[in-house]
């Protein structure tokens, strides 16, 4: 879809760019929709656990088919928006009446058909064993388990390179660079995720990540000391400290989150790309 940049006619206007709207569907089937209900960042107990949210449009969320285990052959209904995610997704009709949805492919279109399972055809949008994949396709919704639901590549635009195969293994090149061993009845859905020109969508104003729930954000370096690590200080000042931090204390910024004793730690072949 191509970006449309808005006419400057206001200052809310002038940085302001979307996507032209193709003609989607709006069917939404009760049986795969779900009212959310806003939370505005906190937890159980009222206690803000993720700050700067709160407000926005009220959503429903897609049910989403991850596992893609029913072996029918299925025909897209329509193509849709949804708010929950930054690909579009596809309404799906099997030929026993079911409907689901999926993420859509780069390049379907409502009328094609689409199958999962060893016996499907090598085609974009279709769901299948990584050992049915040949070697160098572009795959996307891939599981890091068999028999378990697709946890990765699900952004728009991206996609994950099938690079080789072995006997019981596959080597899968990651959006990150990561290159990662997985075991060849993991699934996958080959082609690329649709939607990547959503990355040049400029937001334009501070009203329009209202409407998509997100609050104010203040710099810590503007801020007292007593408020945050950064703070302080006279006039524009850096943050003056060896590590950047969190209101908390806790280093920020580049420091390694992931844990030492993953259970998948050992899969990870070469690790990705830093700066």
């Amino acid at each position: 879809m191509p970006v449309i940049v808005a006419k400057p006619t206001t200052s809310g206007q002038r940085k302001l760019s979307h996507l032209k709207n193709p003609v989607f569907g709006r069917t939404l089937p009760k049986a795969l929709r779900l009212a959310t209900k806003q939370q505005a960042g906190r937890n159980n107990q009222g206690k803000i656990t993720i700050r700067h949210r709160g407000g926005g449009e009220k959503r429903f969320l897609r049910l989403i088919d991850w596992k893609r285990d029913k072996q029918l052959q299925a025909t897209v209904q329509e193509l849709q928006y949804d708010p929950g995610r930054t690909a579009n997704v596809a309404l799906l009709q099997y030929e026993d009446g079911e409907r689901r949805y999926i993420l859509a492919p780069a390049g379907l279109n409502v009328g094609d058909q689409v199958m999962s399972g060893a016996a499907a055809p090598i085609r974009p949008g279709n769901h299948l064993p990584l050992k049915r994949i040949p070697v160098g396709s572009l795959i996307h919704n891939v599981s890091l388990a068999p028999e378990r639901p697709a946890t990765t590549v699900r952004s728009a635009g991206e996609a994950a390179s099938l690079l080789s195969l072995e006997e019981t293994t596959a080597h899968v090149k990651l959006p990150s660079g990561e290159v990662r061993r997985l075991d060849n009845n993991c699934q996958a859905t080959l082609g690329v995720v649709s939607n990547s020109d959503w990355q040049h969508v400029r937001i334009g104003k501070a009203g329009r990540n209202r409407h998509f729930g997100w609050r104010p954000t203040v710099r810590g370096k503007a801020m007292n000391p007593v408020d945050h690590p950064h703070g302080g200080g006279e006039g524009n000042t850096s943050v003056g400290m060896k590590y950047p931090k969190t209101p908390w204390g806790a280093h920020a910024l580049g420091v390694k989150t992931r844990g030492r004793h993953k259970s998948s730690e050992s899969q990870i072949i070469r690790r990705r790309k830093t700066r």
